[in-house]
């Protein structure tokens, strides 16, 4: 299997590259998150995001209510046992996210040059003139000149679909803007968000704390996204809450890296989470454009040396409504596994795009390719030397095993565990090799009854979910 593994430095046939790729029995090795939606929730469209790839379904509690998810949770569990592939669940709280409401659901246009205010009052209906929002504090966070941005739900940035307003000023509670661009918004959720404006919201809210102790706790969830963090202490509470939660202590949090704020206390967070979201979305949106690609490499630099999943975000956009992506973006894919990425998310392109099950196919084939080229022993080497001497005896078993299964060209590494600890050392040395973890279950007791404990590790070790995600 290793010899099918080239190194970029390597001498490549351009005649090679147009070879058809070899079937292979274990799918990529980069793990795709894909969010569950109106055009993804049937059974027969889910049963095809999971043969296509998807070994993480994202449950975005930002838009519809619980029964709406739970719904599409029951048709998940259908598709599992049609499927025989198993997917992990996640939880995507709100967070501290704005959002403009559109109760009428009428499509809004803006045009270049014109006049909107931005008021906290959501009894008013939405018009080209007026924009109701979630948050009362906007007039206290902005001042004239500040950039806010509205899209679609997930937007994609499309210059006709989402609006760049300029703050002019401060009336009350109200904020009025200058629109930037012509642009329509179509549908009931638009997201707001304010260039690097600090926002008064709480990272887990009352709303978020609601779902998790219910929804949360009816299906136990595997991973918690959790938006807009901000610092470490929004991690320590977050866990906390959960840590009383039953069963849903050993469920996973990823902070989802959002703002300025976020990635100014990024070190202290990645120290405290299970792993990282990079959201490029809105990152994007608070950074300059060229330096969007010096933070994610940085960042996933940061995740791959602490042995944390990390997991990239807006990669096919243009996806949402075609069938192919732009080469700009199948390239963008390659680079993040190239770059260090353990996981490829999709939002709206699974979520409302034409297309989920070819793309989650489409951004697997990507992935595959990359990883055949990704430079192992110069990774290996890098990490090794990072960790440094003397090692721990867990940490220099796993990185022994994963050079030890490359020099022997084995198929697969095997681990046996319990805690999970040992499987995810070994990924983070990213052997090209599947690993495959079998949970040794605890039998524990309450004096009542008697029960097993290993259900949370099993699950995502059986289909090689992102938490160890080689």
């Amino acid at each position: 299997m290793h010899s099918t593994h080239l190194l970029l430095e390597e001498p490549i046939r351009m005649a090679s590259i147009l070879e058809p790729s070899k079937a292979s029995f274990f799918p990529a090795m980069t793990k795709i998150v894909g969010t569950l939606g109106p055009k993804s929730r049937s059974i027969e469209v889910i049963s095809g995001c999971l043969k296509a790839g998807m070994s993480v379904a994202r449950f975005d509690f930002s838009w519809h209510d619980p029964a709406y998810h739970q719904e599409t949770l029951e048709n998940l569990k259908a598709a599992v046992k049609l499927t025989k592939k198993l997917c992990a669940v996640m939880l995507d709280t709100v967070g501290a996210e704005m959002q403009v409401v559109n109760k009428s659901e009428k499509a809004i246009s803006l045009e270049a040059d014109a006049i909107v205010v931005l008021t906290p009052d959501e009894g008013q209906e939405a018009s080209s003139e007026l924009l109701p929002i979630n948050f009362d504090g906007l007039s206290k966070a902005v001042k004239k000149g500040d950039t806010i941005f509205i899209g679609q739900y997930l937007f994609t940035g499309s210059e006709t679909t989402s609006v760049w307003l300029e703050v002019s000023e401060v009336k009350g509670d109200d904020v009025v803007c200058v629109i930037k661009n012509s642009a329509t918004l179509a549908g009931s959720l638009f997201t707001l968000h304010g260039s690097q404006i600090r926002i008064g919201l709480p990272t887990l809210t009352d709303k978020d704390k609601e779902v998790i102790s219910t929804w949360g706790v009816q299906n136990k969830i595997d991973f918690l996204s959790l938006s807009y963090t901000r610092h470490a202490e929004d991690v320590r509470q977050a866990r906390e809450f959960l840590s009383k939660l039953g069963d849903l202590y050993q469920t996973q949090i990823f902070a989802k890296i959002e703002n300025i704020e976020g990635l100014n206390h990024f070190d202290e967070i990645l120290q405290e989470a299970d792993g990282i979201i990079l959201s490029r979305g809105n990152l994007g949106i608070d950074l300059p454009p060229e330096k969007v690609f010096l933070f994610q490499k940085a960042a996933l630099y940061k995740c791959n040396m602490a042995g944390k999943p990390a997991v990239v975000t807006r990669v096919v956009d243009s996806m949402t409504d075609n069938l192919r992506p732009t080469r700009a973006e199948a390239t963008d894919v390659a680079n993040a596994v190239l770059d260090g990425s353990d996981a490829i998310l999709l939002g709206a392109e699974t979520l409302r795009g034409l297309y989920p099950v070819e793309t989650i196919s489409t951004v697997g084939k990507i992935c595959a390719e990359a990883e055949k080229v990704f430079n192992q022993d110069m990774y290996f080497k890098k990490t090794v030397k990072y960790v440094g001497e003397p090692m721990t005896h867990l940490e220099s078993i796993a990185s022994s095993a994963v050079r030890a299964a490359i020099k022997v060209k084995a198929s697969v590494i095997i681990c046996f565990t319990s805690s999970g600890r040992a499987a995810r050392l070994i990924a983070k040395y990213r052997p090209t090799m599947p690993v495959l973890s079998v949970v040794i279950p605890r039998l524990k007791t309450n004096q009542l009854k008697w029960s097993f404990s290993g259900a949370f590790e099993a699950i995502p070790y059986c289909q090689r979910s992102f938490p160890y995600a080689r």
